[in-house]
């Protein structure tokens, strides 16, 4: 069997950089590709990659733009020709570092940005790398006898609980409430449509728990010492239920726990 490829998108830090720590540490036989939008400044993702010459591919990539997507992944086909993981990890909470608290602080542009990065951004990685997924050799992920039901790729996108619609129950954070509904929304389409295909490519959206990054630190205040997951701790829980991910289980959103969160 060939060696597995899985792409990580947005791993110069936080749960991104750990996808990429954990996959080389655990899967010894894959060739990771990181992509983040400077590698100039990504230091540790650097040094990680001179501790894995070989294995550890370090690309530029601003899912904001559509041509430095469709650049990568032909960098990617040049080089690998398939894959058979994507974890879409990059993440905006608000232009401004905090969500909306009420409608006096939505702004047209941060809800622009904001959904341009969260959803946008993951909907057009699916568009130019499922072709590649299509090749891949299943590798992640628990493959059943049928070969009918057999998957050649997974892509996973990193969602919230706060853009669970039926679990919303305090409201504000519009911009980024919206933009992890819709990345909900763009996993359903994309199970339904890669489902269809032969091969199969599964799709899921999971949600990390609360995690100690950049982008959560402002509200830890808020959160119970237990429910403050280290990206290596969340990574662990996401990586257990990828290991489990089949095509009967696509097209829905799991919780770090692996339970289901409702749209």
């Amino acid at each position: 069997m060939a060696s597995p490829v899985a792409l990580i998108q947005g791993a110069s830090r936080g749960l991104g950089l750990e996808f990429c720590k954990y996959i080389l540490k655990n899967k010894t036989r894959a060739a990771v590709i990181a992509t983040c939008r400077n590698p100039d400044g990504a230091a540790e993702l650097r040094d990680l990659a001179g501790q894995h010459p070989g294995k550890l591919t370090v690309l530029r990539l601003d899912v904001s733009r559509e041509e430095d997507i469709r650049g990568a992944a032909d960098r990617v086909k040049e080089s690998f020709g398939r894959l058979d993981l994507i974890v879409n990890s990059s993440a905006m909470l608000h232009p401004s570092g905090k969500g909306e608290t009420s409608l006096r602080d939505v702004s047209a542009q941060g809800i622009i940005s904001t959904l341009t990065t969260n959803t946008v951004g993951p909907l057009v990685m699916a568009k130019y790398f499922a072709p590649l997924l299509q090749k891949g050799g299943g590798s992640f992920g628990q493959q059943p006898a049928e070969k009918v039901k057999q998957h050649s790729g997974i892509i996973v996108n990193i969602t919230a609980k706060v853009g669970s619609i039926g679990d919303n129950g305090l409201g504000g954070w519009y911009s980024y409430r919206m933009s992890k509904a819709a990345l909900n929304m763009a996993t359903r389409n994309l199970s339904i449509e890669l489902g269809r295909s032969r091969p199969k490519v599964v799709c899921v959206s999971l949600h990390p728990g609360t995690v100690n990054t950049d982008l959560s630190r402002p509200y830890h205040r808020n959160v119970p010492k237990d429910k403050l997951f280290s990206a290596e701790h969340s990574v662990n829980y996401l990586m257990s239920i990828i290991d489990t991910l089949n095509i009967e289980k696509t097209g829905r959103a799991y919780n770090w726990d692996g339970t289901d969160l409702p749209w």
